[in-house]
């Protein structure tokens, strides 16, 4: 799977993460050592305020550089899980300084000039890279391409209709310890909560119009183009991108559930041709990335690679029509993982 001459097959690369002191920006680095990829030399960018601070890697410790200051010339592959106003601002510079970028943000993902890849799905679109830059969708667009993009092949996507079920660990450290803090509140007291929603104990809502712990949010961030929010128009329009697909009809709700990691998502879809559920189960069972479960739940997917798939159905409200329920791990394929897969693609090593 070879799809970008730049690197010789299996030579050694100065690999450079920006943001890694992050939860993402950890794992990556993280799986960079777990999957043995071929680092010659790796430096860590973060803050102004986390430089200098000491990062453990393979035996010894990497002192983190200021990424606003620091001069990235001879770096071959640079990781970016710091945000969309740095990768904005940093990335160009990074690119020019002769690394391709592979960034997790969405600053770069609506960009015609930016190939935005799932390793499993699209790692063909590697094969033009006019900014140097490449990116990471969105985690959530991430779990439901490995297993559209059989299906969308077999029978040709016709209009897609989900809901999601998104963790908190999407919104970083500070979404894990929003939802903590809250559910320490309740702690035993779930059948006075059970009464009343509203306790005097449960503290102010945070990050999110309403309180997480043992609740769901459907308004996820900020409103959008007609009253979908910007992370239900990430998904409708990176999978678009991803699937070539430029006029695909999607809508989707996504929602905040207090669960730590692993986003979920219940999906409709509908095809231009007719697909069973035993065909559709006998594609996914050989699709890169996809396990197939009775089950498919956040606790089994957190920590896991794959993608988890099940429930799968006919949809008899359409006339070629499949419900499934799709689960993946949202910091490890859905960010971290993904980005070193295409990494290994531009190296050859995949």
């Amino acid at each position: 799977m070879v799809a970008n001459s730049r690197f010789s097959p299996n030579s050694r690369l100065n690999v450079g993460v920006v943001g890694a002191t992050g939860l993402v920006g950890s794992m990556m680095r993280e799986l960079l050592a777990e999957r043995e990829f071929p680092v010659a030399r790796l430096r860590l960018f973060a803050s102004q305020r986390s430089a200098g601070r000491p990062v453990p890697w393979r035996g010894a410790t990497i002192p983190v550089e200021d990424a606003a200051t620091a001069d990235f010339t001879g770096l071959d592959i640079v990781f970016f899980s710091a945000g969309g106003a740095t990768s904005k601002a940093l990335a160009p510079k990074v690119a020019a300084a002769g690394a391709i970028v592979i960034d997790n943000s969405s600053a770069w993902r609506g960009d015609a000039q930016v190939p935005l890849v799932v390793a499993e799905v699209n790692w063909h679109a590697l094969a033009d890279i006019p900014k140097g830059i490449v990116a990471n969708p969105n985690c959530t667009t991430m779990a439901a391409m490995p297993v559209l993009k059989p299906l969308h092949d077999a029978a040709g996507l016709k209009r897609l209709v989900t809901s999601t079920y998104q963790a908190v660990s999407g919104a970083g450290v500070e979404g894990i310890d929003i939802l903590s803090r809250q559910l320490a509140a309740v702690g035993d007291r779930a059948s006075v909560f059970a009464r009343n929603g509203k306790p005097d104990f449960l503290p102010a809502p945070q990050k999110w119009a309403v309180p997480m712990a043992h609740n769901v949010v459907p308004l996820n961030y900020v409103l959008g183009e007609d009253d979908y929010t910007e992370e239900e128009l990430k998904l409708r329009d990176e999978t678009r991108k991803i699937l070539e697909i430029p006029a695909l009809p999607v809508s989707a709700t996504c929602v905040r559930v207090p669960v730590f990691t692993g986003h979920s998502l219940s999906i409709n879809a509908e095809f231009e041709r007719a697909i069973s559920p035993s065909h559709a189960l006998a594609l996914l069972r050989n699709a890169p990335g996809v396990e197939i479960r009775d089950v498919p739940n956040p606790l089994e997917a957190s920590g896991a690679d794959p993608v988890f798939v099940g429930r799968v159905r006919r949809d008899p409200t359409v006339e070629h029509g499949l419900a499934l329920f799709v689960v993946g791990d949202n910091l490890r394929k859905g960010a971290a993982l993904n980005a070193v897969q295409i990494a290994e693609v531009l190296s050859s090593r995949a």
